[in-house]
């Protein structure tokens, strides 16, 4: 598919650059044929005023133009008068060029054998045409054609290196989307098989006569253990799609961050006691800023879920909040743990990312901090992550 849109996005790249190249050289080339046919046509003018029958011979002020003028008088003289740059004594060649002009019947032509333009002067006694050669034009226009060729070639060839690579650089978010997608759809149907083979499984075995009825309370206590699991797997995958969809920017309003943040501690401390450590918590009063509620107090939790997951058993867990400055507020939530390389503090915002791979059953599913970060960059902040000597932090930074 990427690819597909690749090729695509360059053969069109290159009709339009092909197109437009086109119509700038015709451009070029109708200019410059249009500017040495108007001064062709103004030396011709000139020329029979200075070489017309009145003066007839080889005005010296003409010595160097390759002009020159023919007429037949009423009488039925032949004669004409033009500059040292043609021989004008040839009388037969000359009445053949003037029967030439003569026989296309226009005031004005091109006599292309002989790389002659000629134009028929109104007034005077008799037929007069005035004659001027056009080499060094044929030539301009057949070297001008040359250059248009090889600047369309060489543009064309140019044009196509440029856009293969602004082809790629525009494409890479699209491709790195598809990719995410492509493997965000994987990761969930391998994050839903394993409670649904366990379901089935147990389902089955339910259903077995073989098994007494200890052994069948046990299965149906499996089936709704994992299906627990899945709801809320389902409920993370929800969140994510609507974080994702940008639900959240309609639902902004000004709020009190500090007390949004003590009120979010307050379920988790009961939960800390009980999974056998201890959540302290410093929340500096007062720090306002606009969001959404719902979705900033979900980073708290997240946060504050990750901690008691994560971090060493009969440890602490401290949450800070305080002004940054000016312009924004810092949350950071530390604790004790495993210690992780910068890479896995980079990676540990990728979805369905485990740094302990060994806690996959419980209760995680690598989704939260995903969630956490596309929450925190709708509301113009930064989230990130270090781990320094086992010492874990998480920090969420907030435009006030």
């Amino acid at each position: 598919m990427i690819k597909r849109l690749r090729l695509k996005l360059i053969a069109i790249t290159m009709v339009l650059l092909t197109v437009m190249l086109t119509v700038i050289l015709s451009f070029i080339y109708h200019f410059t044929r249009t500017g040495l046919v108007d001064r062709s046509l103004n030396d011709l003018q000139a020329a029979s005023v200075e070489l017309g029958l009145n003066h007839p011979g080889k005005p010296e002020r003409f010595t160097q133009s390759p002009c020159f003028v023919l007429a037949l008088l009423p009488n039925g003289t032949f004669t004409g008068a033009g500059s040292d740059y043609y021989d004008m004594d040839d009388h037969e060649e000359l009445q053949e060029i003037f029967e030439e002009a003569q026989e296309m019947g226009s005031d004005m032509g091109l006599l292309e054998d002989r790389a002659l333009r000629f134009l028929r002067l109104e007034g005077g006694p008799g037929t007069r045409y005035a004659f001027i050669d056009i080499s060094d034009e044929i030539q301009t226009l057949s070297r001008l054609n040359v250059t248009c060729a090889i600047i369309f070639a060489a543009g064309l060839v140019g044009f196509f290196c440029i856009s293969v690579l602004l082809t790629r650089w525009a494409v890479r978010p699209v491709e790195q989307a598809w990719n995410q997608q492509r493997q965000f759809v994987a990761d969930a149907s391998h994050e839903l098989k394993t409670p649904l083979t366990v379901i089935l499984t147990n389902a089955e075995l339910l259903r077995s006569e073989e098994y007494d009825a200890e052994s069948k309370d046990r299965f149906a206590d499996s089936i709704l253990t994992m299906s627990r699991q899945m709801r809320g797997l389902v409920e993370e995958l929800l969140d994510q799609a609507r974080v994702d969809n940008g639900m959240a920017r309609a639902e902004h309003a000004k709020m009190d961050y500090s007390k949004l943040v003590s009120d979010a501690v307050l379920p988790f401390e009961p939960v800390y006691f009980e999974e056998g450590r201890e959540l302290r918590s410093t929340v500096e009063p007062g720090i306002v800023l606009t969001g959404s509620t719902a979705q900033l107090r979900r980073v708290v939790e997240i946060l504050l879920d990750n901690g008691c997951k994560y971090s060493t058993p009969g440890g602490i867990v401290e949450l800070r909040l305080e002004r940054q400055g000016r312009g924004s507020c810092l949350l950071s939530v530390r604790s004790l743990g495993v210690s992780m390389t910068e890479q896995q503090c980079r990676d540990i915002f990728k979805r369905f990312y485990r740094a302990d791979q060994a806690r996959s059953m419980n209760r995680s599913y690598g989704l939260g901090l995903s969630i956490a970060q596309g929450i925190v960059e709708q509301h113009r902040g930064k989230i990130w992550a270090q781990s320094r000597d086992g010492m874990n932090t998480f920090f969420v930074s907030l435009p006030i």
